[in-house]
């Protein structure tokens, strides 16, 4: 069984591992890739996953950055079945349409400026059509169900308790006399978590793929956390503002109302503080969400028999069309607007920022992981302004970034799960992470439960034999490094001034006459613009 990352190596963005096997050649999840302008490019490179030659794919869940690039697949010529859980299957149905939306205003966008500039147009990654031919080709199957999508190929979805539906995959691969086992862990979820159940346990296998986005460090106490959200709620009400909280449309959003539900029956949200919800695909979601009890938590379940339902909120405003939306700006006094998308870098979440970012009585709340390179990132690392729409906010709201809201593990649930493998020769091949978490991770691993740790890179080869004998085929392409683009303008403007403060200093003494030194700045000059030309 040959293996090639194709995306989510030494990044947290596009999971898609491409399999091939003796009898088939597929993939596991076919994600979007986000974050700065080099990873963004992969987007572009669909040719060569060969969508065509791929006879079926595995989708663990339905987060864009492991489901965002099925329609591309589909338009480059994928016509195979696409297995998932039947939450995933009624997800995607809205998420790729709005993500086909999305790529399709951006490209409208980015061609008013080539027009300007009489260069050549661009073509969205994939547009609605291409969502709609995706979805008569996905197939539901269920947590616990054996399957053969080819000859020789097992499959078996268990519950990753990440989000609703989410899955890790176990896979056994029968090539002449040998059985390969391997397990995609998709998303790990984190432990008593609102909504879904906390992750299935597995006991055997010879390769694991485990993502690893918060190798490095646990999450906060939930308690905590409530805390935390009920001290912003309490900050800007007391100064008439707003509490803004961008989210994620799926998950992330319906357990902030569920809190809210929790906080609102705690006293700790006032009556007559209204509560947006901003997001047309976050208020789909949600309606899935309720159309799916059976996947709910034991707590959430006693909750709804009781009467109660904690995903409504008496004070809980829909926000569906784009007057609404703005029109919870146009409104004064305080307020919670929950809005996508979660990294802050598109979507309605944008303008309630560029709104409320610089008014000091606001408070930003990030509550989930922020990308390298998003300007989530950026506020929650302690930037001091912000371009929102090519404007410049000073940032005086208070950031709070709570971390207990997250639907991934953390490290030492990364590595509870881990021990209940009784697998000896297993070799853990760590992905979905950043390089500084994964090496924290790898080394704990090693250190306390003895397995062999590999960390991925991008389009990397790797021969898996049975019984854990792997064999590396391909090196794999280097990350390259995130440039903070704010931080290198401000860096290269001080540069600048110190240089024309130096110039005039040496004038009047230097040993180069002026035409020496004009001819030195030129040439320097030329330099930078070949520099310049290469972004």
């Amino acid at each position: 069984m040959k293996i090639t990352f194709m995306g989510a190596a030494k990044t947290v963005t596009g999971s898609c591992y491409i399999v091939e096997t003796e009898n088939a050649r597929f993939a596991v999840d076919c994600g979007l890739h986000q974050g700065n302008a080099e990873i963004e490019k992969r987007n572009r490179s669909i040719a060569d996953y060969n969508p065509k030659e791929l006879d079926f794919i595995l989708i663990t869940h339905a987060h864009i950055d492991h489901t965002g690039l099925l329609p591309a697949a589909v338009r480059a010529g994928f016509d195979g079945p696409i297995y998932m859980t039947q939450p995933t299957r009624d997800l995607l149905e809205i998420m790729l349409l709005d993500s086909a939306h999305i790529q399709e205003m951006e490209a409208e966008w980015a061609n008013r400026k080539r027009l300007r500039k009489g260069i050549a147009l661009v073509n969205p990654l994939y547009q609605q059509k291409d969502a709609i031919a995706t979805t008569p080709l996905m197939r539901t199957v269920q947590y616990g169900e054996h399957f053969e999508p080819a000859e020789g190929v097992t499959v078996s979805y268990k519950d990753a308790g990440h989000i609703l539906g989410s899955a890790f995959i176990e896979l056994w691969s029968k090539e002449g006399e040998d059985t390969t086992k391997v397990v995609f862990s998709g998303d790990l979820g984190h432990k008593d978590q609102l909504i879904v159940r906390n992750p299935s346990i597995v006991e055997k296998a010879d390769y694991l793929l485990m993502e690893s986005t918060y190798g490095d460090r646990n999450h906060k106490d939930a308690s905590n956390s409530l805390e935390e959200l009920a001290e912003a709620i309490k900050w800007s009400y007391s100064h008439g503002e707003k509490v803004v909280i961008p989210a994620f449309a799926v998950e992330r959003s319906q357990q902030l109302i569920y809190t809210l539900f929790i906080l609102y029956k705690e006293g700790k949200l006032p009556k007559d503080m209204p509560v947006y919800l901003d997001s047309p695909l976050a208020i789909r979601a949600t309606e899935i969400f309720r159309n799916h009890p059976e996947f709910f938590d034991l707590d959430t379940k006693e909750l709804m028999e009781n009467g109660e339902n904690p995903l409504s909120l008496p004070n809980l405003k829909f926000t569906l069309d784009t007057e609404s939306s703005r029109a919870i700006n146009n409104t004064s006094g305080p307020a919670v607007i929950i809005s996508a998308s979660g990294m802050a870098n598109a979507g309605r979440i944008k303008h309630h920022l560029r709104h409320n970012i610089w008014k000091k009585g606001a408070s930003i709340v990030f509550v989930g992981y922020q990308g390298v390179g998003t300007p989530g990132r950026r506020v929650v690392n302690g930037a001091e302004d912000i371009t929102i729409f090519g404007e410049k906010l000073k940032i005086e709201a208070k950031i709070f970034t709570i971390n207990g809201f997250s639907g991934h593990a953390g490290q030492d649930e990364m590595i509870d799960w881990l021990q209940h493998f009784d697998s000896p020769s297993m070799k853990v091949i760590l992905t979905h992470g950043e390089p500084r978490g994964q090496k924290v991770l790898s080394a704990r691993i090693k250190q306390e439960l003895g397995f062999n740790v590999h960390i991925a890179d991008y389009r990397e080869e790797l021969l898996l034999t049975p019984r854990g004998e792997m064999e590396p085929i391909l090196k794999g392409k280097a990350i390259q490094p995130e440039v903070d683009w704010e931080f290198l303008l401000k860096d290269s403007e001080g540069l600048f001034t110190e240089f024309r403060k130096r110039l005039d200093r040496v004038k009047s003494h230097s040993f180069l006459t002026q035409t020496e030194v004009r001819d030195k700045l030129l040439d320097i000059n030329r330099q930078v613009i070949e520099l310049i030309s290469e972004l």
